[in-house]
């Protein structure tokens, strides 16, 4: 459940056999996601974090300053700005790739 990057998934990995290569975790990574049972996105530090599907599509919302971060869900006020802004020119935006970094009310 929730975000891991391909370094972190390495760790635990290598807790349970140590002889594990980064370069197999990858390749399956790719692989899951192939079969639709990863998704990629990108974090506020632009790194690849993956999660587990059938986890709906969604951005990311990260405050630059405590590091908390928030899920942009499909239908909300922020995910249907985000589509406004491009809809004009008839882009489609595919909001698992979108990452917005700001900063949260309490640290403002």
């Amino acid at each position: 459940d929730g975000h891991l990057t391909g370094a972190e998934l390495i760790e635990r990995c290598r807790a349970a056999d140590p002889a594990t290569i980064p370069s197999t975790v990858y390749r399956t990574l790719d692989a899951l996601e192939e079969m639709g049972l990863v998704q990629h996105g990108h974090g506020a530090s632009g790194r690849e974090e993956y999660h587990v599907r059938p986890a709906g599509e969604h951005g990311h919302r990260y405050c630059a300053r405590c590091g908390r971060h928030w899920n942009i869900e499909p239908g909300s006020p922020a995910a249907a700005a985000i589509g406004a802004a491009f809809a004009p020119d008839g882009f489609t935006v595919d909001l698992s790739h979108v990452t917005v970094v700001g900063h949260c009310d309490e640290c403002a």
